[in-house]
């Protein structure tokens, strides 16, 4: 457990999302002079907090609750942000290329159309594009790809072989990040359903507003213990719901993938949908 108190208080610090306290603040001064350094201090303190499966702020003693956000101070050496800020940003594909300069058009002439329909006719429409149209935006992607390449080649050769090593491991996990998001954003605005909830998320929201508590935190803490200390009869009725809630999740995702295989989106198919296709079996 990392604490450090100064006088009766314990001082709450937070490095690259993660928190610590003043003791680890000043093993960090120490280290920052060298950005190696600080990328294997910063790995070996969060490789710490996940061994021990908990949060920062829990383990800060009396430091979580004076923290209105695990992200209230967020600290990277400051070599890292100016020179992620001026690395070379990969070139977008051909189709999204093509499906961007479409969609305010197509949106200009449908304007009430959902954006998975018009989507699904941006996908039509490339589909149909004849090969020689479609080479436009191919070549266009070749050609950035290739300025992106030498771009990128002229931007390392200015950096340390410790440097190259951790930016490229910041870039990887900006990247995935920054791939999860899209994917969430891409999937909300294509209409995938919301999954369903458990009976006892049911129950949370139907009764966050009203129990008692401090924050967010002291409520769903609340909500925790007074969900264990219901009645099976008493907890029937949010069964009920969430079995129907499981049932409107299924029929509006097949209704959803059938959607998704007529626009060319296989890739967003259940596993268990792609396998039924495969071997041409029904859907239960």
């Amino acid at each position: 457990m990392i604490t450090h108190a100064v006088g009766s208080q314990a001082v709450p610090v937070v490095i690259a999302g993660v928190v610590y306290c003043q003791e680890a603040l000043r093993d960090w001064g120490r280290v920052t002079a060298s950005s190696a350094g600080a990328m294997a201090f910063l790995r070996s303190m969060w490789g710490v907090l996940s061994a021990l499966g908990r949060s920062g702020a829990e383990l800060c003693t009396g430091c979580g609750s004076r923290l209105r956000s695990p992200f209230s101070f967020v600290y990277l050496p400051r070599w890292f942000s100016s020179v992620l800020a001026s690395c070379p940003k990969k070139p977008i594909s051909s189709y999204l290329r093509f499906s961007k300069e479409q969609l305010p058009i197509f949106k200009a002439q449908n304007p009430d159309a959902k954006t998975t329909e018009l989507i699904r006719r941006i996908a039509q429409r490339w589909r149909e594009l004849p090969d020689s149209k479609k080479k436009i935006y191919q070549d266009a992607y070749r050609a950035e790809w290739q300025v992106y390449k030498e771009e990128i080649s002229r931007f390392k050769e200015q950096l340390t072989p410790s440097q190259i090593m951790s930016l490229e491991k910041e870039i990887t996990d900006k990247h995935l990040k920054r791939k999860a998001m899209a994917k969430k954003k891409e999937l909300t605005l294509l209409g995938k359903p919301k999954r369903p909830r458990s009976a006892y998320n049911v129950y949370v929201a139907e009764r966050f507003q009203e129990v008692q508590g401090d924050s967010p935190q002291e409520k769903l803490k609340t909500l925790k213990e007074n969900w264990k200390n219901l009645s099976d009869s008493e907890k029937e009725l949010y069964i009920q719901y969430a079995k129907e809630d499981e049932t409107r999740y299924h029929n509006e995702m097949k209704s959803w993938e059938e959607q998704m295989i007529e626009v060319g989106r296989k890739d967003l198919l259940r596993r268990t949908m792609k396998q039924r296709r495969k071997y041409g079996a029904e859907e239960c």
